[in-house]
Order: C-alpha cells, then structure tokens, then sequence
C-alpha cells in the first residue's frame, strides 16, 4: 500500500464519521496561515480522542502539546459544561493560534492554555495538588514522554486514562540501537509502562494521512 492509498482511505472515513466541521476548519487554516507546522492528528483521529474522552466519561482532561489547538478542541467537546481541559504549550505563537482556535469554537470557559514548559506546568499542577484528571493526552517532545509519563501517573486516579501519540516513529521503535532522541525516548517509555504494576497498557500501529505511526494507552488501575 502507498501513502496516496492511505490518504485516499483517511479522506473516505473523515467524510463519511466525521463530516464537515466549520470551527475545526477554521482552526486547520488558522494554523496554516501562522505557519504552524502540519502535525496536528487528523479527523478521523481526532473523532478518535473526543469517542475516548466521552466514552471515558471525562471532567477533566490534561493535553500535553497544544499546537493550534486542533485536538483540544475535539476533547474539550467531549466536557459537560461543568468540564476542564487544561493544555499546555511551550511555545507563544502556537499558544496564541491555539487560543484563538478555541475561543472561536465556543470553548473558553472550558478549555484553558497554559504557556511555558509542560514539564514545569506539570510540576507545578502537582504541587498544587490539583484535583485528577480523567483522560491525559501527550503529544509533545518525544524524548521528554517518560517524564511526562510518571506526571501524569500523579496527576490521575484509579480508572483513568492516559494516551500518548507518535509512539511508532515509522517503524523505529521497534529498533534497540537506535540513536534518535524522539526514538530513545519513546523506548524509555515503554520501558516505564511495561514495569509499571499501576497501570494497565496497550499500543496500537497506524496507517494514514499522517504516516505510518501509532498510539499507547494506558489505563491507571491503582
């Protein structure tokens, strides 16, 4: 199979589940106006994430990697109105479009973006003893993901559920002497899970509009 053919089938899904979206279009091209790199998860991916956060019955949601906001929009949807998102970016420009992208989808009074490095937002929401959150997003650097692993092990409960993105890296994962930092730190993760008696894990490959490449989830049991 090709790249055109995974492409064409992603476009096939997203038509038929998905459909058309104004404010998350709006946001695509926001981002692609300011120059934000393409790396946002796709539709069908993003359907994905608000099916798990509702599905997960979530309050409160932790993203780590804003971008423009593309998939905090799809998880913020999932809140009751009652409901927080909190995701973090480390760059102002990125924040800036995200910001945007959520205010104009109606999710300001649910969704919050904290600018700095999620490593110091994520010491910084453990210190103040925040209350759980219910599903856990990572998708920022990968060499920072077992880091942001064991955060987000202090910031849940029993029953939550954490997901981390790009676990597959094209296939180079599964490459033990591989010297790519994004590679290492997602080994080191794995590594962490598989010895990890508080959770319960899984990782799925990926074919689409965004590659080859894959996910982990992982629920907390104790």
């Amino acid at each position: 199979m090709t790249q055109s053919t995974w492409d064409a089938v992603d476009a096939y899904f997203s038509e038929q589940l998905v459909g058309h979206d104004p404010a998350l279009e709006a946001a695509v091209a926001a981002a692609d106006a300011a120059g934000l790199p393409e790396i946002a998860v796709a539709p069908n991916q993003g359907k994905l994430l608000h099916l798990l956060a509702l599905t997960q019955g979530a309050r409160r949601i932790l993203e780590v990697g804003t971008l423009g906001g593309y998939s905090a929009i799809w998880l913020a949807r999932a809140l009751p109105a009652d409901g927080t998102l909190i995701t973090l970016e480390i760059d102002p420009k990125h924040a800036e479009v995200a910001q945007g992208n959520i205010a104009r989808a109606g999710l300001e009074k649910v969704a919050e973006v904290r600018l700095g490095r999620a490593a110091d937002s994520l010491a910084a929401l453990v210190e103040q003893g925040v209350e759980p959150f219910d599903l856990v997003f990572i998708d920022a650097d990968k060499p920072s993901n077992p880091e942001y692993f064991r955060r987000a092990l202090q910031l849940t409960r029993p029953g939550s559920l954490i997901i981390v993105d790009n676990v597959v890296r094209g296939g180079a994962v599964a490459d033990a002497d591989s010297t790519n930092p994004a590679v290492v730190g997602t080994r080191a993760l794995h590594d962490l899970i598989a010895a990890e008696p508080r959770v319960t894990a899984t990782s799925v490959q990926t074919v689409g509009s965004k590659g080859y490449d894959g996910f982990t989830l992982a629920r907390v049991q104790s």
